[in-house]
């Protein structure tokens, strides 16, 4: 294993460990903002995706871009359904009569 590979496993592992620390002390009325900032953070993830799968020619990297533009996407529709759905509990109810 090269240098260059276990310190890229290290910082993933450490990202890891914080992330997870992190997100369980957030309390529960907190996680609809969160979802709406990882959603922008996703929406990142989705141009990295693009750029890293923009060559002509097909190849591991092109394949690994493309799974993760899909993937990316997904997170970011998904969580903003959620989110908005979420919103939805705490619209007023219009009574009709």
């Amino acid at each position: 294993m090269t240098e260059t590979l276990i310190t890229a496993l290290f910082i993933f592992v450490l990202a890891a460990f914080v992330g997870f620390e992190v997100i369980n002390k957030v309390p529960p009325t907190l996680h609809t903002p969160l979802m709406s900032g990882s959603n922008a953070i996703s929406g990142i993830t989705v141009l990295g995706a693009i750029l890293a799968s923009g060559a002509k020619e097909w190849n591991i990297s092109v394949i690994l871009g493309l799974v993760a533009v899909v993937l990316a996407t997904i997170n970011v529709v998904s969580g903003f359904l959620v989110t908005d759905r979420m919103l939805q509990m705490f619209k007023k109810k219009e009574v009709k009569t």
